[in-house]
């Protein structure tokens, strides 16, 4: 049986090819693809502006915001999936054997790192069928829509920015969100159904009106007097939880300032490759919790329940602002390229 399958070749080189639907292997599960939405990493890899994707090795099958159907499972799979499953599926997989994984380290931190969609070696969602090792594979609610479930990867991202590595929040504090792309109004939903009251800070009219559809207490332009609007907002005191989801170095620069005396600062934005000036010496005097976020250990099955209770009340759907074809893709790229301001989700329909 054939298929097709998209390849990033390089910067601006994405072709479709036609090729043999895999057979999975011990362990693994064969999946028809049903939906896969374009992150802005796929974007900066396509527009050569990223390391992240692998094309110097050969050229890879981009798409880590994947969800479809198992159609087979290989022999000596143990997990319970099942032909027929809604699944999803973790983007950085971490081998398990190695001594950073055996350590309990973040998959990032594998010393046989693998990530879905942006390697020859681990084949993502841009085609009609894949075939992933089933520790990595995760099954959804049969009630939830394909593209609700291609939505669980980034989500989780912005789940995780808040409760991973040990992070908490609750209805009696604030949380600033910077940046109210998809992974920042992830953010600002789970700070939301935490109770909290959430400021949203994005230069977009657009994007801070959306988030402020969704529930957000205020959204503010960063532009302008960013760090007086924040003090304002917040009795002088600042957030008691930010999370910068924009990678802008002025942003960044700024989270020292505005969060509070013993608050969680969680930096989940790529900057990496850059160095930002920062006055690193108020997380001393403010005695602030620093942490990173690259990766989301075990955080697939857990964002899959925390999104089946709230997404009748959140329309995480809703943040998908363009649809198309799986052999629509390169119109799909076009606009996730040249249209950033209004992309904010572009999904890809494989198969209704």
């Amino acid at each position: 049986m054939k298929q097709k399958v998209s390849f990033l070749h390089g910067p601006h080189d994405l072709r479709i090819a036609e090729m043999d639907v895999p057979a999975p292997g011990p362990g693994q599960v064969l999946i028809k693809v049903k939906a896969c939405g374009i992150c802005g990493s796929d974007v900066e890899c396509f527009e050569g502006h990223s390391a992240e994707g692998r094309y110097d090795i050969a050229p890879y099958t981009p798409g880590h915001e994947w969800a479809g159907e198992i159609l087979e499972l290989g022999a000596n799979c143990v997990s319970g999936l099942k032909v027929g499953n809604k699944v999803i599926g973790d983007c950085v997989m971490g081998c398990g054997t190695c001594y950073n994984c055996k350590e309990g380290r973040m998959p990032s931190a594998c010393l046989n790192f693998r990530e879905i969609g942006f390697r020859p070696d681990s084949p993502g969602g841009m085609g009609e069928y894949m075939v992933v090792e089933e520790q990595y594979v995760h099954a959804f609610p049969d009630s939830w829509s394909w593209e609700l479930g291609a939505w669980q990867e980034p989500f989780s991202i912005g789940y995780f920015g808040i409760w991973g590595n040990e992070g908490h929040i609750d209805a009696s504090e604030t949380a600033l969100i910077l940046g109210a792309g998809p992974i920042g109004m992830t953010a600002a939903i789970v700070a939301l159904a935490s109770g909290a009251r959430v400021i949203v800070a994005d230069p977009l009219q657009s994007r801070r009106d959306r988030a402020l559809s969704y529930g957000v207490d205020h959204a503010v332009d960063p532009s302008s007097k960013f760090i007086e609007q924040i003090m304002d907002i917040t009795g002088g005191l600042g957030a008691d939880v930010c999370v910068e989801c924009s990678g802008n170095d002025n942003a960044i620069a700024s989270l020292f300032d505005v969060a509070s005396h013993s608050g969680r600062v969680r930096l989940v934005g790529h900057s990496i490759g850059r160095k930002v000036p920062t006055e690193i010496g108020k997380t001393i005097w403010r005695t602030l919790n620093i942490t990173g976020s690259g990766g989301t250990r075990n955080f697939g099955q857990r964002t899959i329940r925390f999104m089946d209770r709230i997404k009748d009340k959140y329309d995480i759907t809703g943040l998908t602002t363009h649809r198309f074809s799986f052999d629509q893709i390169h119109e799909g790229f076009d606009v996730a390229v040249n249209q950033k301001a209004a992309a904010l989700k572009v999904m890809l329909k494989i198969e209704e």
